[in-house]
């Protein structure tokens, strides 16, 4: 099996007491109904907090910062997308090759973040933690190990940093406003690159 190694979901939630579990649902349903009415721009520390009727320190102290809300608000999503290639169908979860894996993974994630487009760009983290992300560190892990199945003698660290690079969601949002370039075309990017990798 591929993935002999196991692939951790996003962070598991602390044990939380019972008030401050339904204080961070509280939070999330607010933040969800203001993206909702008014996109990812109107998600601020203050608006949450005014929207659930608590004081912004309850938001700070349960996410810490706006950016740890945004993740924790894409959390879910993120969940079903993970379960999707960790032990999904094939040819995106277990049962295909791990080439035809590959193929899958770069079209399945643009489509994922093309639906939660406005909050991954919201929640797009400052460099210096943008690599500590535990979504990121799941797929980069994820290709990582299917590089590694393909080409056992290159080096499937960087390499899937490379292959993420080219479907990266800043720079997927940056082609298609800036440069008109279709989802399409970034697709066949991704196999025409997989192509020549693998030839």
């Amino acid at each position: 099996m591929i993935e002999s190694t196991p692939l951790p979901l996003a962070e598991p939630e602390k044990h939380l007491r019972a008030d401050a579990v339904r204080n961070r649902a509280l939070l999330l349903e607010a933040a969800a109904r203001l993206a909702e009415e008014r996109g990812a721009a109107a998600i601020t520390m203050e608006a949450v907090a005014a929207a659930a009727g608590v004081g912004k320190g309850t938001v700070s102290r349960r996410f810490g910062d706006r950016n740890g809300l945004l993740q924790a608000l894409l959390d879910h999503s993120e969940r079903r997308f993970q379960e999707s290639f960790l032990s999904g169908p094939p040819p995106l979860g277990p049962g295909a090759t791990a080439a035809a894996r590959l193929r899958a993974f770069g079209p399945a994630l643009l489509r994922h973040e093309h639906a939660h487009h406005d909050l991954y760009l919201a929640a797009e983290p400052s460099a210096a933690r943008r690599f500590a992300v535990p979504a990121r560190q799941v797929r980069h892990r994820h290709v990582a190990v299917l590089v590694a199945a393909v080409l056992p003698d290159a080096d499937a660290e960087l390499l899937a940093h490379t292959l993420l690079s080219s479907v990266d969601v800043v720079l997927v949002d940056h082609l298609a406003r800036g440069h008109g370039v279709s989802p399409a075309r970034v697709e066949a990017a991704w196999h025409g690159l997989l192509d020549r990798l693998l030839a």
